[in-house]
C-alpha cells in the first residue's frame, strides 16, 4: 500500500483529531524553542522566569490558539489541495495569537524578550503552514517521480499561459483522476518565455508549436485563450493541426467571467472553429418580445431547422406552439425534448403534409397562429434532380397553400425559410425555392399579413451536410468524397440560421427577402481536410480524398443576391434586405396554376415550364 492509499483510507476519521494533537504539540514547542534560541541556544543561558512565564500562560495559550484554528477553518482544509488560501488563513490564525499573547502577557505583568515574539511567530508559522503543506509536498515529489498518478498516457502542450491556461494545469495536476502530464507551456508574449508556470516552462510561441510537439513526444494540445478574437484562435489551431496531436480547446470569454473554466469545459476542436469567419452574434434576445405570448406555429418543425427554431421560440414564452411535421419520428424527438425542458409550455405537435389544402385550413382555423415559420421543404439538391415534380409539389404549392392559409385566418407574420440556391438557380430545389420567394411577394402586395422571405447558405450539422457525411467515411476509414477541388459554399451554423430568421420575424414590415452577411466562402476541400486532421489522420495520406464530379443541378459557389435586387442596410450591419424584383403578378399567378397541372401530371416538361417562371433558372444535364 503506498501513502496516497494509506492515507485516503485512515484519514476521513481520523484527520481532526490527529491535526489537533499535532497543533499542541507545536504550539508547545515553539514557545520553549523560541525561548532556546534567543538565549542562544543554550539552556545554561536561559532565564527561569521566562519559562515559568511560558508554562504559566500555556494553557491559556492552548486554549486560545485552537480557538483561532478553528475560527479560520484549519481543520476544514483539504491537505491535497492546500492553496494560497489555506497559506493565508494559517498566517491569520497564528498572527492573531501572538497578538493575544502579547496583550495578555503584558496584562498578566509577564515580560517576555521581544525577541522571543518574532521568534515563535515564525515558527508558529512555518511548523503549522509546513504540517498543513507536507501532503501536498509529499505528492508533487512523488508525482514527478511517476509515484501517484501512475504511467501517464498523454504528454500534454496547453497554448495560452494566462490564468484560464494555469487553471487548466492546475486541474490536471491535481487530479489522479485525469491522464494528462503537462510538459510544456507556449504563449505568444516573449517576455513570459523561459519562466514557469505552475512548475511547467513556457518554452515559446505559436511559431514553435509543431518543433515542441515533435521534441516532447506531445500526445494532445489544450488550447486555453478564451479571451482572444476567434481569428486567433483559428489560427492557432491550423498550426496545432499540423502535429497530428489530439486538439481541444476552452469555448470562451464568458467561461472565465462565470468562473467555470476547468478540464470539464474543455470540448474537442469542432469544424465551426476553423471556419473562414468570426461566429455571427444575433442579439436575439432584444427582438424576441414579440414572440413572448403568441401563438406560433412552425412547419417543418421536426427538421434542423425546424426544431432549433421551436427551441428557441419555447425559451420565450409563447402563448402555444405549433409543430407541423409529416415525418413523425422527427416529430416526435422534438416533442419529447421540449416536453422535458419546458414542462410549462402550451405544446401541440401534428401531423400533417403542407400539401393537403384542407388538413392545413382546418389547423389554422382551429389553432389561430399570430406567427407562422415555414420551414417545412425537400432541401436535397440531387434528390430533387431526381424527383422534380415532387420539389414543385412540396415546396411551391406546400409554401402557397400554407401561405393562403396564414392570410385567410389572419396571421401577423409569416416568415419562409429560403436559401442561397434560389439565385440564379441551376437545380429544381433552387429553382423551386425562387418560385416560393416570388409567392411571398405576390402574397405581400394583397394581405393584411407581413410576409418575409429569409435567405442563408449550408447549414453546418444539419441533415444530410457535408459534415454528417464526412464524418461518417472519416469513421469507415474513407474516402472522403468531394465532388470539386474547387467546389465553394458559404457556411453557418443552426443557431446562426435559426437566429436570422428570429431577427427577420421582428424586423419584418412585408415583402423583404433577408440576407446574412456570411462572410467569406469555404472551399469544400479545406473543410474535408480539417475534418480529416481534427479526426486524428493526415488527409490523402490515411484517408484518401475522392473527387466524384458536380452533380446535376450542382454550381461551383452559390451567390447570396441577384444583381438586380441590390441590397438595403438594416439596423443589424450583419442582415441586409434584398430589393424585390418586379415581375407581372397576373401572369405569374397563371403559370403557377399552369405549373401546378404539370406537376399533378409528373410531366418531363416541368423544367422548362419552372424555366418560364424563373428566367433565370439554367437547366443543366444530368
Amino acid at each position: 500500500m503506498n501513502l496516497e492509499s494509506f492515507i485516503e483510507k485512515n484519514a476521513p476519521k481520523n484527520r481532526v483529531a490527529l491535526l489537533v494533537i499535532l497543533d499542541i504539540l507545536l504550539i508547545t514547542l515553539s514557545g520553549f524553542l523560541a525561548l532556546y534560541i534567543r538565549f542562544d541556544f543554550s539552556f545554561r543561558n536561559m532565564e527561569m522566569k521566562y519559562v515559568d512565564y511560558e508554562l504559566l500562560y500555556l494553557p491559556f495559550n492552548l486554549v486560545l490558539t485552537m480557538i483561532l484554528f478553528v475560527v479560520f477553518r484549519l481543520y476544514r482544509s483539504v491537505w491535497r489541495f492546500a492553496s494560497a488560501t489555506e497559506l493565508l488563513n494559517v498566517i491569520s490564525a497564528c498572527s492573531g495569537s501572538i497578538l493575544i499573547q502579547i496583550i495578555a502577557m503584558a496584562f498578566m505583568k509577564m515580560r517576555m524578550p521581544v525577541s522571543y515574539y518574532l521568534m515563535k511567530y515564525v515558527l508558529l508559522i512555518g511548523g503549522i503552514g509546513s504540517l498543513r503543506f507536507a501532503y501536498r509536498i509529499l505528492r508533487m515529489i512523488q508525482e514527478k517521480r511517476g509515484g501517484f498518478g501512475g504511467n501517464f498516457k498523454k504528454n500534454t502542450m496547453v497554448v495560452g499561459a494566462g490564468e484560464a491556461g494555469a487553471m487548466i494545469i492546475k486541474e490536471f495536476q491535481n487530479s489522479r483522476y485525469l491522464e494528462q502530464k503537462v510538459c510544456c507551456v507556449v504563449d505568444d508574449n516573449g517576455a513570459k518565455h523561459g519562466k514557469y508556470l505552475r512548475g511547467v516552462k513556457i518554452m515559446g510561441g505559436r511559431d514553435d508549436i509543431c518543433f515542441l510537439a515533435h521534441e516532447l513526444n506531445i500526445d494532445e494540445i489544450v488550447v486555453a485563450m478564451p479571451s482572444a478574437s476567434q481569428a486567433e484562435v483559428r489560427e492557432v489551431l491550423q498550426i496545432c493541426q499540423k502535429t497530428d496531436c489530439e486538439l481541444k480547446v476552452l469555448p470562451g470569454l464568458y467561461q472565465m467571467i462565470n468562473g467555470e473554466v476547468s478540464v470539464s469545459r474543455l470540448r474537442k476542436v469542432q469544424i465551426e472553429d476553423l471556419l473562414g469567419r468570426e461566429p455571427i452574434q444575433l442579439q436575439v434576445e432584444s427582438v424576441m418580445g414579440y414572440v413572448s405570448g403568441k401563438v406560433v406555429l412552425v412547419t417543418g418543425g421536426g427538421g434542423s431547422i425546424g426544431s432549433e427554431l421551436c427551441r428557441q421560440i419555447a425559451a420565450h414564452k409563447p402563448k402555444q406552439l405549433i409543430i407541423i411535421d409529416i415525418y413523425e419520428n422527427n416529430a416526435y424527438d422534438i416533442q419529447q425534448e421540449l416536453k422535458r425542458t419546458y414542462p410549462e409550455l402550451n405544446l401541440e405537435v401534428l401531423i400533417a403534409s403542407v400539401r393537403n389544402t384542407h388538413r392545413m385550413d382546418t389547423i389554422f382555423a382551429s389553432y389561430r397562429p399570430e406567427i407562422v415559420y415555414h420551414a417545412a421543404a425537400h432541401k436535397h439538391v440531387p434528390l430533387m434532380e431526381d424527383s422534380p415534380n415532387e420539389a414543385i409539389k412540396n415546396n411551391v404549392f406546400g409554401t402557397y397553400k400554407t401561405a393562403q392559409a396564414a392570410d385567410k385566418y389572419g396571421v401577423q407574420r409569416f416568415v419562409l425559410i429560403s436559401t442561397d440556391k434560389a439565385v440564379n438557380p441551376t437545380n429544381i430545389m433552387g429553382a423551386s425555392k425562387r418560385i416560393c420567394e416570388m409567392i411571398i411577394q405576390a402574397m405581400n402586395n394583397h394581405s393584411r399579413t407581413d410576409f418575409v422571405a429569409v435567405r442563408f447558405g449550408n447549414v453546418l450539422g444539419s441533415n444530410g451536410s457535408v459534415i454528417p457525411l464526412f464524418k461518417k467515411q472519416i469513421e469507415q476509414g474513407g474516402p472522403v468524397t468531394v465532388t470539386h477541388p474547387d467546389i465553394i459554399r458559404y457556411f453557418m451554423t443552426i443557431p446562426e440560421a435559426v437566429s436570422l430568421v428570429l431577427q427577420a420575424g421582428a424586423l419584418a414590415k412585408g415583402g423583404e427577402i433577408f440576407v446574412l452577411d456570411m462572410g467569406e466562402p469555404v472551399k469544400i476541400l479545406d473543410l474535408a481536410k480539417n475534418l480529416i486532421r481534427l479526426s486524428g489522420y493526415k488527409p490523402f495520406e490515411e484517408i484518401p480524398i475522392e473527387f466524384t464530379g458536380l452533380r446535376p443541378g450542382e454550381k461551383l459557389y452559390e451567390e447570396m443576391l441577384m444583381s438586380e435586387e441590390g441590397l438595403k442596410e438594416t439596423e443589424n450591419h450583419l442582415i441586409h434586405i434584398g430589393k424585390p424584383i418586379e415581375f407581372e403578378e397576373e401572369k405569374f399567378l397563371e403559370e403557377l396554376e399552369e405549373l401546378r397541372k404539370i406537376a399533378n401530371k409528373d410531366s418531363e416538361r416541368i423544367r422548362q415550364k419552372v424555366q418560364e417562371i424563373v428566367p433565370t433558372y439554367v437547366i443543366k444535364g444530368k
